[in-house]
């Protein structure tokens, strides 16, 4: 099943393209094409020339959540490229390959597919776990990483597991590991769940009312909950066994990329403590920034500072300092 599919009986207005294919703030003229990469097809929005930041969006949520950075990103003289995620938005929604280091191969096969030889990825929620993953895996094609409202994933296990405190903030994650529930929910009432969960996450600037019915619409795309929830089914189901193990195995491998990791201080679903013991994995330049006042969403809920934090660390020379 691909992401241009449209079942019997589904209206035209609810395909990915008329769906996710959104314009950017300032009426700039921002590119949406398709690239293939691992088997896949991937959509992907595009704004600027220069070094590519690659942008990974976070759950529930798909490339636009990156809008106002992708405009601040091209004005300060990069080449901002924000995709969907497989399974979500106006990308392949497959059968397959939803658990982290295939996904992960996604994210540096549309770095390949774009012509590039390395990227800056940035990350948020899902999407930062996965750009951990990638530096893990493929660290020659990673140039920089910036980590958004997530740890490290051993970091996550081990807060998940050992931290009760962390175990009833991530209750959706084990909410998720029951069969087609999860799904009817997210998509029940024109995914007012979705809405919810963006305003119970965020801290009082909040996420705009617009951008929130945006995220319920493209939830409601076909097989987009589904999809949005086999990546949480993996790493819980995968704990004990063997995929699972290895996997967790392979992230003690250290990172020796220079690492940006950005946290909202009111963050309700990944504690900002959780978050803080990543810097354990990094063996490189590691910078962390606690947003006062902000919570899950920090890339949405003050985009200004977001965006300058991140520009001026992308063009820091020295990132140690």
């Amino acid at each position: 099943m691909t992401g241009s599919s449209t079942p019997p009986g589904q209206s035209p207005s609810a395909q990915p393209a008329s769906v996710v294919r959104l314009d950017v703030p300032g009426g700039r003229e921002v590119i949406h094409r398709d690239v293939a990469a691992n088997g896949a097809r991937f959509h992907i929005a595009e704004l600027g020339d220069g070094p590519l930041v690659l942008l990974l969006h976070g759950f529930p949520q798909f490339w636009w959540a990156w809008r106002h950075q992708l405009v601040a990103l091209a004005d300060a003289g990069f080449r901002a490229v924000a995709m969907d995620l497989r399974g979500v938005g106006g990308s392949d929604r497959t059968p397959r390959g939803y658990d982290p280091a295939g996904l992960a191969l996604d994210i540096t096969g549309v770095v390949r597919s774009l012509g590039e030889p390395d990227a800056a990825l940035v990350g948020h929620d899902l999407g930062g776990y996965l750009a951990w993953t990638a530096a893990a895996m493929r660290p020659k094609l990673v140039r920089r990483l910036a980590v958004a409202s997530m740890p490290h994933p051993r970091r996550w296990r081990s807060a998940m597991l050992a931290d009760l405190r962390q175990t009833r903030a991530g209750s959706h994650i084990w909410g998720f590991q029951r069969p087609w529930i999860p799904e009817r929910q997210l998509t029940a009432d024109d995914g007012a769940l979705v809405g919810r969960l963006i305003r119970d996450w965020s801290g009082p600037r909040g996420v705009d009312d617009e951008a929130v019915e945006v995220y319920r619409r493209a939830m409601c795309i076909p097989s987009t909950a589904h999809c949005s929830i086999e990546p949480y089914r993996w790493l819980v189901r995968s704990l004990a066994r063997p995929d699972g193990i290895q996997f967790y195995r392979r992230m003690k491998r250290p990172l020796r990329v220079p690492t940006l990791h950005l946290h909202g201080s009111l963050d309700p679903v990944v504690r900002a403590r959780s978050a803080a013991g990543s810097a354990e994995y990094v063996e490189a330049p590691y910078r962390w920034r606690l947003f006062d006042g902000l919570g899950h969403f920090p890339h949405e809920e003050d985009p200004v500072a977001f965006s300058s934090e991140l520009i001026n660390w992308l063009k820091d020379p020295e990132p140690d300092r």
